[in-house]
């Protein structure tokens, strides 16, 4: 047997939790037809049956706010899916089941998953899943998706849901819309084919509420008559309202007698009262976050540990090949490219292990939750939402971590956006070369560049996004996110650990595809294996001399920039061999590993580098695109060949625009 399922549920339901246990690496990621949306899809076998997983973009209702709320209920409608599984947070039912209720009087069979019930246990609460069943006519059962152990009963709901194919029993729900004036009317002029997949009473409801798309539905598919009947009553403006109201009562029904034990508490705790205060809570977050970075690397060393090793086994390689007297070309391509990059994937990975675990307790604690409510409306300003503050801060670190931790973002546009604001904050590589720099060439005015930088760095982000968001995020889409606080819980290590191993191997394949193609390209360019021993780069760089010193760099400096998009360490090494006369190949190896730095740069640089060339030098590498690794990571969050493309020659572009600048200020200044 084959069967299709579509998961449904809020933001911090536990959806992807489930998901990613149940597919594991078995899912693919990309974007719905047409739309700036994720499309996650996924498949698992048990007991010989095979099962496809749609998991469906998070959302609060069922109605038309989002493009992520329309995919949603058009997919399930479609028929495409056997069966829509329902998950509800049980340690906030009352709140978690408004999706349900939303779903109510759509025609695709569903079951019902009360997750987090070790949760809702640790607060106290007793849930009777049978006497919620008897009333919702559907199955229903308690689950902990973070709990391996408890899959057996998941599968066994799954396969009676799948032969019942029961639906939602609405009669309760439909007496309270009744009350509603222009209801009945409304329902009157309506067929169980009027939309195919929508029952009258869902359509009825959604027009009261002025669903525009509902609206349009039904004006393609109605006769005229009947929609200008329906047209000519007198709805009540505020239908949305009066529709809540059905839908909390009917919750309230629900729930009667199978809820016992204590209370939610309304009140907030000691930390809430922290990270939501007027003034310190912004701080706060930061400071949590920072305090996050830097526990990162903790996990991340001994993975990075194992790059070093790599390094080691370069050096054997190397030496074994020239003993076995293999050409220069090919011992360079093996030791300089393959094992090179491999060092070099594994060390940025450790990061990525590092922050992905970090982080992912953060968010299995609730903390996250709270970081994207502070800085909601901040975030807003930028077509943004809260979540992105995180990638931001973390880019300060890794700009690869930052694009990993954009992941948590829901909406692709606003993703990809993120991502490529998070591009415009200097990595952690680039902060160890600003500051000896500035300080070769500007002594005590070192401070005042990097405050220059950072200055950029801030408006380099809001004209980012000016320009990128009129194709990202739409207008309706730029006033942040609406969420609540979930209830603090202890985070469950063996799924976390699960999650972030899944997430690490994933990652070290698809960004070894791209950091392998790109070096290897790099190092073809930059090989010196012509008889007068110039590479493709060098003759490139000289041919281009008189328009890249326009822009402030001299042929060296401008190749040094070049190598900088492969690793920011090695920028430096660059310059060290190109004015010291050393090999171009070996230079733009020096890019990955970060050696080959002359003991006397100061020296070197001092004697053929200009303040102004400096100034714009240092502008250039910290602007361009961080490193071959970010850019495999943001294709990899992305899924667009395009997107990545065109964020890459965005920055490639302004960093030369940015040193232009640089450079000619520099000069009026010197």
């Amino acid at each position: 047997m084959t069967a299709t399922i579509a998961l449904l549920g809020q933001p911090n339901s536990g959806k992807s939790t489930l998901f990613n246990a149940l597919t594991g690496l078995r899912q693919h990621v990309g974007n719905w037809p047409g739309k700036t949306v994720e499309k996650k899809e996924g498949s698992f076998t048990h007991n010989g049956n095979t099962y496809n997983v749609a998991d469906l973009p998070g959302s609060y209702s069922m109605s038309a706010n989002s493009d992520e709320e329309v995919i949603t209920r058009d997919f399930i409608a479609s028929g495409k899916a056997d069966v829509v599984c329902i998950l509800a947070d049980s340690s906030q039912l009352e709140r978690s089941l408004f999706m349900l209720a939303d779903y109510a009087g759509i025609s695709a069979p569903c079951f019902l998953v009360l997750n987090m019930e070790d949760v809702a246990r640790e607060q106290g609460k007793f849930i009777d899943a049978e006497a919620i069943e008897k009333k919702l006519g559907i199955p229903v059962m308690m689950f902990s998706a973070t709990d391996t152990k408890a899959y057996d009963k998941f599968y066994a709901t799954l396969k009676r849901a799948l032969r019942e194919r029961s639906q939602i029993n609405v009669s309760a729900l439909e007496s309270e819309y009744e009350k509603i004036g222009g209801y009945n009317e409304i329902k009157e002029q309506l067929s169980d084919n009027s939309v195919p997949g929508y029952t009258p009473m869902w359509l009825t409801v959604k027009y009261l509420e002025n669903d525009t798309v509902v609206s349009a539905k039904l004006k393609n598919e109605l006769p005229k008559d009947k929609m200008r009947k329906i047209e000519s009553l007198s709805v009540n403006s505020e239908g949305a309202v009066a529709t809540g109201e059905c839908k909390f009562a009917w919750i309230d029904e629900i729930l009667d007698g199978a809820v016992n034990g204590r209370k939610e508490k309304t009140s907030l705790g000691k930390l809430d009262r922290i990270f939501t205060h007027r003034i310190w809570g912004k701080p706060a977050v930061v400071l949590t976050v920072i305090l996050g970075l830097l526990a990162s690397f903790i996990p991340a060393l001994p993975v990075m540990g194992i790059g070093s090793l790599i390094d080691m086994l370069k050096n054997v390689a190397a030496e074994g090949l020239i003993s076995a007297g293999c050409p220069d070309f090919i011992r360079g391509l093996i030791c300089d490219v393959i094992i090179q990059s491999m060092s070099y994937v594994v060390k940025m990975l450790g990061f990525v292990f590092g922050v992905t675990l970090v982080f992912g307790m953060l968010e299995e604690v609730g903390i996250m939750a709270r970081i994207s409510y502070v800085f909601d409306n901040t975030m807003g300003k930028l077509g943004l939402q809260g979540k992105s503050v995180m990638p931001f801060l973390v880019s300060f670190g890794c700009t690869m971590g930052g694009a990993a931790g954009a992941r948590v973002i829901d909406n692709w546009g606003q993703k990809v956006l993120t991502i490529a604001l998070a591009w415009a904050v200097p990595c952690g590589a680039a902060w160890s070369i600003i500051p000896m720099l500035s300080t070769v060439f500007f002594g005590a005015a070192a401070p005042i560049v990097i405050v220059a930088i950072l200055l950029v760095m801030l408006l380099h982000m809001w004209i980012t996004a000016k320009i990128f968001s009129r194709g990202l995020v739409k207008t309706e889409d730029r006033y942040g996110m609406i969420m609540e606080l979930p209830p603090y819980h202890k985070p469950k290590w063996g799924s976390l650990m699960r999650y972030v191993l899944g997430r690490t191997k994933d990652t070290f394949f698809r960004v070894t595809k791209v950091v392998l193609l790109v070096c290897v390209i790099f190092w073809l360019l930059s090989y010196a294996g012509s008889s007068d021993g110039n590479s493709i780069l060098y003759n490139i760089g000289i041919a281009i001399e008189p328009v890249t010193k326009f822009f402030g760099l001299p042929w060296q400096l401008f190749l040094a920039f070049i190598a900088s998009s492969v690793g920011k360490e090695g920028a430096v090494g660059v310059i060290s061999a190109l004015y010291t006369g050393g090999s171009y190949s070996a230079a733009f190896s020096d890019a990955m590993s970060g050696g080959g730095v002359a003991a006397n740069l100061n020296e070197i640089l001092l004697a053929n580098v200009s303040r102004p060339e400096a100034l714009a030098f240092i502008f250039a590498i910290t602007f361009n695109l961080p490193c071959v690794v970010a850019l495999a990571a943001t294709y990899q969050e992305i899924h667009s060949v395009k997107w990545t493309a065109k964020i890459a020659l965005y920055y490639t572009v302004t960093a030369l625009l940015l040193a232009c600048a640089a450079y000619h200020i520099g000069l009026l200044i010197w």
